[in-house]
């Protein structure tokens, strides 16, 4: 699988060897290298060799994986490296911050999990025509019908 460089680091009008690209992107000089004879083009083919910056980030994004958007009922299966519609077309609801929460669901072909983030206004929009369980609130121990007997209350004292 193809790496995600940071081509926005990279300045336009401006002239980068090859130790300092490969310290910018945080690669290998030897991977600059191979990026060079792969037809990354340099200003010339003398000592050092240097990258125009323009050159740098359009190679870089052109190389980029392919973002695979996810439709309505779909999620992100990482080990299958597809979107997925998760089995039995369930997802469940993970609230995380407020207004916002995971979608995360079953992969039908390798049994991963799959996960989708999505705000709470939008989640008819992107789960479509799946099944969602939202999680119900848990009990709290002040919701007991008996005060726990170990505690010593000031009203009890006087």
């Amino acid at each position: 699988m193809a790496r995600r460089y940071n081509a926005g680091l990279v300045k336009r009008h401006r002239s980068y060897s090859i130790p300092e690209a490969a310290a910018l992107l945080g690669v290998h000089k030897h991977t600059i290298s191979r990026w060079i004879d792969d037809g990354l083009p340099v200003i010339e083919r003398k000592r050092p060799l240097l990258i125009h910056g323009t050159d740098l980030r359009a190679f870089i994004k052109a190389r980029q994986p392919k973002k695979q958007p996810c439709r309505p009922g779909e999620m992100f299966c990482v080990r299958c490296s597809a979107p997925k519609r998760p089995a039995y077309d369930v997802a469940d609801f993970i609230p995380t911050k407020a207004g916002r929460g995971l979608l995360r669901g079953l992969c039908p072909d390798c049994g991963g999990l799959i996960h989708r983030f999505v705000t709470e206004a939008k989640i008819g929009a992107v789960c479509g025509d799946l099944s969602v369980a939202r999680p119900t609130a848990q009990s709290r121990m002040c919701d007991s019908p008996a005060p726990l007997s170990n505690v010593a209350f000031e009203k009890d004292r006087t």
